[in-house]
């Protein structure tokens, strides 16, 4: 399927969801500085990239399914002394002969054109603005009020204003054929960036040098950075969101390194833990293998009908037991489940949705009650452990340990690990680092 086939298929059926009179206004973004005149690399928001594939900042959609011209893009028009200073424009030609829109409008016109648009609309869909970004709802309710404003001369403003999230990201929950060969992809680069990474880390070797080599290898085959490559070595480890990158390995230590590949938006998301130059010692087996049984686990309870919240208390009880086995925990285990005396070593969940976004969109919760898992759905798999440094009450041999496993899975009739060429056996891991 040609990639504007691809986007016209998601377009029909989210119009079928939302219906002939309902209009779906959906934002981008401007650029945004890095410092001075410096621009941060343009992203364009998962939503319009989802039903788009247009790439452009200062770009918006309308979508109309019961309009004569049911896809209106607005973008920037050509420019060509700007194209000269920041790259080319499709322009509205191109949005049209290239994009597939039915129509294409200036964006500096957004403001008078969107209340012609949305006007006789029985209800309207759109995300407010996130965080302090108030232009969206400034521009959208505007335009609301202009039409309310209008109506003793005949204009009429939508009756209902409803969440576009709630209609968009169910249907980009679940991925449909085009998302899973691009998410495969991912998977299948992120493996080669690991596999580079276990070769590469030796004693003396600098943690952004293991970050460089990934994210090479990711730009190498065509992707990039899905998020900031995490790359942490001995107590580093035990840093959730370690970026600094910035400190030497030592030999015998583990190294940590969360990382994902990015193509045509869609991110993998995997991590792996091994020895730096060596083997693991035996209080790193240890805790490694117990976090190693504790993902297989979880990743066999993976299949329709059970639940993200089911699989991590799997998780939180199979840990948990594990370390109270190892002495790092004392009591029942329960108990300890219960007081949450677990989250000490163990405190971030298991499982998150995965997509064009790392922690991708769709509601966790159905009804108030924990969502049943559907064939085409994305999450990962990520149990961990982490011990401090600092943490004295632990046997010296386990202090600072960080220790997280994770692979990213497609629910199926059962499920299939995308992600499961990766080495993350012991025997496998010490062949790369200890060679």
């Amino acid at each position: 399927m040609a990639p504007s086939e691809i986007y016209l298929a998601r377009r029909r059926r989210f119009m079928e969801r939302i219906g002939t009179s309902a209009i779906a206004v959906i934002a981008g973004r401007a650029t945004t500085l890095r410092n001075s005149d410096v621009e941060h690399r343009f992203r364009q928001p998962s939503d319009l990239l989802y039903l788009t594939g247009f790439g452009e900042p200062d770009t918006w959609a309308v979508i109309a399914p019961g309009r004569s011209k049911p896809f209106t893009l607005f973008v920037r028009p050509r420019d060509p002394e700007r194209e000269t200073w920041t790259g080319r424009r499709a322009g509205l030609e191109g949005a049209i002969a290239r994009y597939g829109a039915d129509q294409a409008f200036a964006i500096e016109t957004l403001k008078d054109e969107l209340p012609r648009l949305l006007d006789g609309a029985d209800e309207l869909l759109y995300a407010p603005g996130p965080g302090e970004d108030r232009a969206v709802d400034e521009l959208v309710i505007g335009a609301v009020a202009t039409l309310r404003n209008g109506e003793r001369r005949g204009m009429r403003a939508p009756r209902t204003i409803s969440d576009l999230r709630r209609t968009l990201h169910e249907e980009r929950l679940r991925k449909d054929d085009a998302a899973l060969t691009t998410l495969t992809r991912a998977a299948l680069i992120t493996g080669e960036a690991h596999t580079a990474a276990m070769r590469a880390a030796r004693d003396g070797v600098m943690e952004y040098e293991v970050e460089a080599l990934v994210d090479y290898t990711f730009r190498r085959r065509g992707g990039s950075a899905g998020y900031g490559t995490i790359c942490g070595g001995g107590n580093n480890a035990t840093i959730l969101h370690y970026v600094d990158n910035d400190q030497p390995l030592r030999k015998g230590e583990l190294l940590l390194v969360d990382a994902g590949c990015e193509i045509d938006g869609f991110t993998a998301d995997v991590t792996r833990t091994y020895p730096v130059g060596a083997r693991f010692s035996a209080a790193q087996r240890r805790l490694y293998e117990l976090v190693l049984a504790t993902e297989k686990a979880c990743i066999a309870g993976v299949k329709p009908g059970a639940t993200i919240d089911g699989i991590h208390a799997l998780a939180i009880e199979l840990l948990t037991e594990g370390l109270v086995r190892l002495g790092i925990l004392h009591g029942q285990t329960a108990s300890l489940i219960d007081t949450g005396a677990y989250k000490r070593f163990y405190m971030h969940r298991t499982s998150h949705w995965l997509g064009l976004d790392v922690h991708d969109v769709g509601a966790y919760t159905q009804a108030g009650q924990p969502r049943p898992l559907e064939p085409g759905m994305v999450l990962t798999v990520e149990p961990g452990i982490y011990i401090p440094a600092e943490c004295d009450d632990v046997a010296a041999e386990y202090r600072g340990i960080g220790i997280r496993i994770e692979d990213d899975v497609l629910v199926t009739e059962s499920h299939r690990i995308l992600t499961d060429a990766i080495p993350r056996e012991v025997d496998e891991l010490e062949a790369l680092t200890a060679a």
